[in-house]
């Protein structure tokens, strides 16, 4: 699993870089040809982290209920974020990478609820939702490469 765990460092990395980078506007912006922005789709990585891992283990959130409840599948972005939210999401994206990695160190997931994604992957096993959320938080990095590409699009004509 130590492939899988330096793999969504990585990909959470990525997504600071973008959070920490991109003019606050540009962050909020749903360009056209979307249903969100920037944003929500970098906080709807760590929200869906909990979900797979935490909930479906029978465990509580390793963040607060706030984070799933505003940014799991099915909402939509807000347009107006505080500083410190965003300085929050920063702190999330690295420290609940690192607590998953030591609470599966730890055995901490000794069962999993079976799900089946809307994605058509049958997840069985904390192992199965470790890999499948890497490839679902590199879908929406991908959404947000798009994102930015668009939003400058649009800045510039």
């Amino acid at each position: 699993m130590n492939y899988h765990f330096s793999a969504h460092r990585q990909v959470r990395k990525n997504l600071l870089e973008i959070l920490q980078n991109t003019p606050k506007e540009d962050l909020l912006l749903i360009p056209d040809g979307f249903n969100n922005n920037i944003y929500w789709n970098i906080a709807h990585c760590v929200a869906t982290q909990q979900l797979l891992h935490y909930y479906l283990s029978g465990n509580a959130f390793r963040i607060d209920k706030y984070w799933v409840e505003q940014y799991k599948k099915g909402t939509f972005a807000k347009m107006d974020v505080e500083n410190t939210e965003m300085e929050d999401l920063s702190f999330l994206l690295i420290e609940t990478s690192k607590v998953l990695m030591k609470d599966y160190d730890a055995e901490f997931f000794t069962d999993y609820t079976p799900y089946s994604t809307s994605f058509g992957i049958d997840l069985k096993t904390i192992q199965d939702a470790i890999i499948f959320n890497n490839m679902h938080e590199s879908l929406h990095y991908g959404y947000i490469l798009a994102q930015k590409r668009a939003v400058l699009g649009e800045r510039l004509s």
